[in-house]
């Protein structure tokens, strides 16, 4: 049985000595938190924001000096999701630090009096509150915030995919909270995100209560040449070998995503024993094995399609990223309806997250499935 650690981390924690390049994103990133700004961070989803953010917050400059928070709230549907998602990590983020922190804390929420647990065997209380509990989450947000801005120390707290909160059914909610944030002195925030445009309205529209309140920072693809090296680096510290040639087709594959090239290094890995050379037939064996453990999922997704909505996917799978997708030449080389069936089609993908548009170009968001649909679908057209 191989307990070796597997150096392409695709989730949880990643080790400082794991993490790939992004020097001048931390150093750029971490300025900005030292110099107690606000930063909206943007990228394609699984391009790494969270492993940077993390980075940086490990950073011991940051870490000795600043109490830091993460929390994702891409699940979230209301205000009421978002703050107990708040409380529960400040609260959980906190206890580490002592009880004397915890117990200020639940002190501090005062609208939650009474819902807090308690752990018998630790001797410590617990965040058992339900969303049920928060009946009264504008109050409850303001208890929060209340105890960040009453810390011993300054607070950074990152909220990942902070663009949700423009799905909520509440209609003040970037009010609500710019409200707050602008009287803190001793909390600043990221706010990370992945749909580029509603992360852009929010910030650089003069009519939104967050205009010109944060920095900018996007995050693009780690650089060729660096990643191919760090491909290398990692297998040779694990007595393992690639060619320069299968790396680049690697990185090339998925354009240099995050998420897809360390998950396929990941898998092929695993499937490269130590002394031994990861070959470009073992990285697309080890490609075939994430795909067909995503099959079932993969064929879900176009279960729920119509048949012009799985067209125009495919349509796109089959160019990679597809463009002026409306024009008679697109309809006619792919056997589409009309350009008003493919613009519904269009939208009711985005709606579902299957394709991305970039620059007035398309592609499908999860790159795997892109690949699986090529070859599945397209069994003439090269995959790698």
């Amino acid at each position: 049985m191989r307990n070796e650690e597997n150096p392409f981390v695709v989730t949880g924690y990643i080790k400082p000595e794991y993490f790939c390049d992004r020097k001048a994103e931390s150093e750029r990133l971490t300025k900005l938190l030292l110099n107690d700004n606000n930063i909206v961070l943007k990228s394609d989803r699984r391009m790494g924001k969270t492993g940077l953010i993390q980075y940086c917050f490990d950073n011991p400059v940051v870490s000795g000096n600043y109490y830091t928070f993460f929390i994702d709230i891409l699940h979230t549907t209301c205000l009421q999701e978002l703050v107990h998602e708040l409380g529960r990590a400040v609260y959980e983020q906190t206890m580490p630090r002592g009880k004397k922190m915890a117990q200020r804390f639940m002190k501090a929420l005062r609208s939650l009096n009474g819902k807090f647990g308690f752990d018998a065997v630790a001797g410590t209380p617990t965040f058992s509150v339900g969303l049920g509990d928060i009946e009264q989450p504008e109050y409850t947000l303001d208890e929060i915030f209340g105890y960040l801005q009453q810390a011993d120390r300054p607070c950074i707290v990152a909220i990942d995919e902070f663009q949700q909160i423009g799905h909520y059914p509440e209609k003040n909610i970037e009010a609500l909270l710019r409200g707050h944030i602008q009287k803190l002195a001793n909390c600043h925030f990221i706010f990370a995100g992945s749909e580029r445009h509603m992360l852009e309205l929010m910030f650089e529209k003069r009519s939104r209560p967050f205009y010109k309140s944060a920095d900018n920072m996007d995050l693009d693809a780690i650089p060729r040449e660096v990643y191919v090296n760090f491909i290398r680096d990692k297998l040779s510290e694990k007595g393992r070998r690639i060619e320069t040639e299968v790396a680049e087709k690697v990185y090339d594959m998925f354009e240099g995503h995050t998420y897809y090239v360390q998950k396929t290094m990941n898998e092929a890995f695993f499937n490269t024993a130590s002394g031994e050379e990861c070959t470009l037939e073992t990285v697309l064996y080890s490609l075939q094995a994430v795909l067909a453990g995503n099959e079932s999922i993969y064929r879900d997704y176009l279960s729920k399609l119509t048949l012009r909505q799985k067209t125009l996917l495919y349509a796109i799978a089959h160019d990679g990223w597809a463009k002026q997708i409306t024009s008679s030449a697109f309809i006619k080389r792919h056997k589409l309806a009309s350009a008003s069936s493919v613009q519904a089609a269009i939208r009711k993908l985005m709606e579902e997250e299957l394709v991305v548009e970039e620059n007035k170009r398309y592609r499908i968001s999860d790159r795997f499935f892109g690949l699986w649909i090529r070859r599945t679908f397209f069994t003439s057209l090269p995959t790698y």
